[in-house]
């Protein structure tokens, strides 16, 4: 079966924005001038167009035409950046994206809630404990790069500046704050997935969705084995993001 025109186009021009022949910020030409190049009706370009779009390519403005969207910067999450990081005036978040605390700026929302079956999972507790829910978006100069919804239990937090909004953003991050109420987290899980964003994800990360993103759920753990906090879901745009690892091998 032929491929549809308008896929064809699209792996054209996506070519060509690769290729560097459409740089960042630069012009994509005309429909007009797309209809005639590549032989065809305005319908298949305007689909290919459509497609790049919801791709993060390509933007378009009324009167100002199609432009190739300038490429964000690959950000590197090393399996080390929840180190030393207690007191300072930096969190895993800030090393992830390379910034000053100057450049950080986080919006957020506190909401008490009872731990559904999949909570009450993460946290190794009862059905309905009590939690509190933190959701936040993290931006780097204005734009945001990372949103998640992150859980303490009530009985931990409760009364103490953790549990106050106005501390956010808190240096040091989670284990600092944990530090703060005399817990000693010892050990972090992440667990990494990724797909196509939601609705919600698109809007909230500014991207198209045809970006796909990464979701992933992390766990600290005290020295006494007890989780303390769950972050489910933290996301980040997919196509950007790069998770290292370094494995210490014994033989």
């Amino acid at each position: 079966m032929a491929q549809p025109e308008y896929l064809r186009i699209a792996a054209d021009l996506r070519r060509r924005i690769s290729s560097g022949e459409f740089e960042p910020g630069g012009k994509i030409p005309t429909i007009p001038e797309l209809c005639t190049e590549y032989g065809v009706s305005e319908a298949p370009v305007r689909n290919a167009l459509r497609l790049l779009a919801s791709e993060g390519l390509t933007e378009s403005r009324a009167r100002a035409g199609t432009r190739v969207r300038p490429r964000p910067p690959i950000h590197r999450m090393a399996a080390d950046r929840y180190r030393s990081t207690q007191g300072a005036k930096s969190t895993p978040y800030t090393k992830d994206q390379g910034i000053g605390w100057s450049e950080y700026r986080l919006d957020k929302r506190f909401v008490q809630v009872e731990a559904d079956a999949e909570m009450a999972a993460l946290f190794e507790c009862e059905v309905g404990e009590e939690l509190l829910a933190r959701h936040f978006v993290f931006y780097d100069n204005d734009q945001p790069t990372q949103m998640s919804t992150s859980y303490v239990r009530w009985s931990d937090v409760a009364g103490t500046p953790v549990a106050d909004p106005i501390n956010e953003p808190w240096p040091g991050g989670t284990r600092a704050q944990m530090a703060s109420l005399g817990i000693r987290v010892t050990t972090i899980t992440e667990s990494f997935t990724a797909g196509m964003p939601t609705e919600l994800e698109a809007a909230t990360l500014r991207i198209g969705s045809g970006v796909p993103v990464l979701r992933y759920t992390r766990r600290h753990i005290a020295d006494t084995g007890r989780v303390v906090e769950v972050a489910h879901p933290i996301v980040r745009r997919g196509d950007t993001t790069i998770v290292d690892f370094r494995i210490e091998l014994d033989d």
